[in-house]
């Protein structure tokens, strides 16, 4: 059974451990989330907070360790197709051949939850349809090896907030809500949360919010002389629903007024620079767009600790991985 928490979150030791992510402190994860506990462990996207998805009470935790609100629903982390299944339906046209060809890795399908799924209910909030990944990082495939149940596991940091890419980032906004920190260094390769495309009827992609994989690039290659655009389409919400995370108009803020698009920095901002654009933190000089979004919460977490009260950014390129730069960077300024 699951550990009793206080309402605080934490159990009697009320502290956050830090820990290199070896074998040992892998399992300690383990044991943790067996008992109800949070744990942050990196991805190859960002750090993400963990809780055992099929516990109503630890994923409660997640909602109130990021002040999260209840409408916004939570993806689900599992080892592979198989333990995906169990809890999504891959009858949709395209989903499985989705999953297969770009499983494990930064894609996260939103699929009709599967009738009888053990999940919590928070984890979809209330919704017909689950949000659901493999990821790739070792550090969590092992520790998704060493249970027997599935991870909701959002950004680790406080709802709103730049999302973390070091377990610095963690501690600045979730210590003591957490009982550990996996520290993986500097491990999140992609840098931004993950692509996550739902799947509807004849065919259809509606890209719920960009990231590391461009689906337009995707579709051309699985689909090769079909009209480019294909059947995608694009919508930060559906409605007055939110399906995914990250389609908040206000999200990923540093906690200052951000400019875009700027060319060069006022005296009282601090630069983020791109390419020809220098700055305080750059996000790549050679205008290396991969980069660039590996380095984009870096620099808005260093940006956010600089005493310059407002935030400028250089222009970015609209295309690949850069609209996904952009989107964060709109919210970001929102």
């Amino acid at each position: 059974m699951p550990r009793a928490y206080s309402a605080s979150g934490m159990s009697s030791k009320n502290a956050t451990e830090m820990l290199f992510a070896d074998t040992a402190a892998i399992e300690r994860a383990a044991r943790i989330l067996k008992e109800g506990g949070l744990v942050a462990v990196p991805t190859e996207t960002v750090y993400g907070l963990a809780a055992r998805a099929d516990d109503p009470k630890a994923v409660a935790r997640i909602y109130a360790a990021k002040s999260r609100p209840e409408i916004n629903p939570l993806i689900v982390h599992v080892r592979d197709l198989d333990q995906a299944r169990e809890l999504a339906d891959f009858d949709v046209v395209d989903a499985e051949m989705l999953a297969k060809r770009c499983w494990p890795g930064p894609l996260t399908l939103v699929l009709p939850l599967k009738r009888g799924a053990n999940l919590a209910p928070a984890v979809t909030a209330g919704l017909p349809t689950v949000a659901i990944r493999v990821p790739e990082h070792p550090v969590i495939r092992e520790l998704l090896a060493k249970v027997p149940f599935p991870l909701a596991a959002p950004s680790a940091n406080r709802s709103g907030y730049v999302s973390p890419t070091h377990p610095s980032h963690v501690r600045a906004t979730l210590d003591r809500q957490v009982e550990l920190v996996l520290d993986g260094g500097d491990a999140c390769k992609e840098g931004l949360e993950s692509t996550i495309v739902a799947i509807r009827s004849n065919r259809q992609w509606v890209e719920l919010r960009p990231g590391p994989l461009d689906l337009n690039a995707l579709h051309d290659e699985l689909y090769e002389g079909m009209d480019k655009q294909g059947p995608i389409t694009r919508k930060g919400r559906v409605g007055e629903t939110l399906e995914a995370p990250g389609q908040m108009a206000s999200h990923y803020s540093p906690g200052k007024p951000v400019r875009l698009n700027a060319m060069d920095a006022r005296s009282d901002e601090f630069m983020i620079g791109f390419q020809q654009y220098g700055g305080d933190c750059m996000l790549s000089k050679s205008g290396d767009l991969v980069e660039a979004a590996a380095h984009l919460y870096d620099c808005l977490h260093a940006a956010a600790a600089s005493m310059k009260p407002r935030i400028a950014v250089a222009p970015i390129p609209d295309e690949g991985v850069g609209r996904a730069i952009n989107d964060r960077l709109r919210r970001a300024a929102a």
